[in-house]
């Protein structure tokens, strides 16, 4: 994938975005990096990632931020909207990182297989 332009999206503390960047980063994959936290996420850039991913795979229904969550939100979360809503208030709830070369999703989480197969040169 020389010449691909790759962005990882994420937050810098979770130990899955650690593991994906210190995987780029050791096999010299050159990448941004941007944290959800600082930078936000936008609507239109959600929708852009559902183009490549369904929204069952991007809301991380799995973690702390959602477990945490009232249940009248988690159903709203059903919808699409709802769900596009509730990731740009906590996109702690984006299942991480989100790894976007040339635009389009190629990996939610971290894989080291995944990642091999995605960035073998």
């Amino acid at each position: 994938m020389a010449g691909a332009k790759t962005v990882v999206y994420g937050i810098p503390n979770c130990d899955t975005v650690k593991k994906a960047r210190v995987w780029l980063e050791e096999h010299g994959v050159p990448f941004e990096f941007h944290d959800f936290k600082k930078a936000g996420v936008t609507t239109a850039l959600v929708k852009t990632w559902l183009k490549d991913v369904p929204l069952e795979s991007l809301v991380n229904r799995r973690g702390t931020t959602w477990r945490a969550l009232p249940d009248d939100v988690k159903v709203s979360a059903d919808t699409e909207a709802g769900a596009i809503a509730l990731m740009i208030e906590k996109p702690s709830v984006i299942k991480r990182p989100v790894v976007v070369v040339n635009g389009s999703v190629k990996t939610l989480g971290f894989s080291a297989d995944q990642y091999a197969a995605l960035f073998a040169a």
